[in-house]
């Protein structure tokens, strides 16, 4: 959705500048408080100290200094691509198809960005708006959490084998876990699942340990599509859910872009949009087939 930083700062510096129109009487006031803002100049075009700014916060940005060799460097760069872009307009190519269709393309990254940053800025998330979204995710995990192991075999004889075995050695679970356990991801732990949401697990595994006892293992082997489980419950508790303070930024963020998501799809749907067809990739022309050797 956002645009990336590099992508718009470079736009910023090869755009040319809109000039308003003024009257006679404001032109040379005009004129001399660009010449006052430029920090160089090509061919008589200004290059603003702004668009040094901006290249100069860009590079900070990624640990750069902000120092007088980082900017007298930009200057020369911003003067170089100055100097470049007049010689192309020079020889017409802005008004090539492929590059005012890219210049173009651009200029609508740039004002859809500005866009969203304005909407942004001008729309902060209220404190209502994150206690809201905080209740809401607080419902959705409410509930416990299990701590559990499981053997998976492919079998229901199997399954109902270890089950026998546990009856008269409950503390064999994690040795025949290692044995017999087909589950490659927790096998080598004795059958160790760590904790976990039971919704997260396939249906009839999470009712099986959502109705065990702690230190109880299943009586009947759990069939899933995976094949069949014996699962002995370790240990369950509440879920913990961090309080507001703690997650508030991060909580702040998915607010926003639940916000611009609405504000976009409420544009779209109020828009008038036609696709006539999607586009097709280029088809490269086929090679030219090699004509088969004659028969000896």
């Amino acid at each position: 959705m956002m645009l990336s930083q590099s992508r718009i700062l470079m736009v910023s510096a090869v755009s040319m500048m809109t000039l308003c129109a003024c009257n006679p009487t404001d032109h040379s006031k005009a004129a001399a408080s660009a010449k006052a803002a430029a920090t160089a100049t090509v061919n008589g075009t200004a290059i603003s100290e702004n668009r040094v700014d901006i290249l100069a916060k860009q590079r900070a940005a990624k640990g750069q200094p902000d120092n007088p060799e980082m900017r007298k460097e930009i200057v020369e760069h911003l003067t170089m691509q100055l100097l470049l872009s007049q010689e192309a307009t020079k020889k017409g190519l802005d008004k090539t198809p492929e590059v005012s269709d890219q210049i173009e393309l651009t200029q609508q990254s740039i004002l859809a960005n500005a866009f969203i940053q304005d909407y942004l800025k001008n729309s902060p998330v209220s404190d209502d708006m994150l206690k809201a979204e905080y209740e809401k995710i607080k419902a959705q995990m409410a509930g416990s959490e299990y701590k559990a192991r499981h053997i998976l075999v492919e079998k229901e004889a199997d399954a109902k084998d270890i089950i026998a075995k546990l009856r008269k050695n409950p503390k064999a679970f994690e040795s025949l876990a290692k044995e017999k356990s087909k589950d490659t991801g927790s096998k080598a732990n004795g059958g160790d699942l760590g904790w976990f949401d039971p919704r997260g697990m396939v249906p009839e595994f999470g009712a099986a340990v959502a109705k065990l006892a702690k230190g109880k293992f299943t009586e009947e082997p759990v069939k899933s599509q995976f094949g069949y489980h014996v699962i002995l419950l370790d240990d369950s508790r509440p879920k913990m859910i961090p309080p507001l303070d703690q997650i508030k930024s991060a909580l702040q963020q998915q607010v926003q872009q639940q916000n611009v998501k609405k504000l976009l799809d409420d544009l779209k749907a109020k828009a008038k949009i036609e696709i006539v067809h999607a586009a097709a990739p280029a088809i490269s022309p086929a090679k030219e087939s090699k004509p088969a050797e004659p028969s000896k």
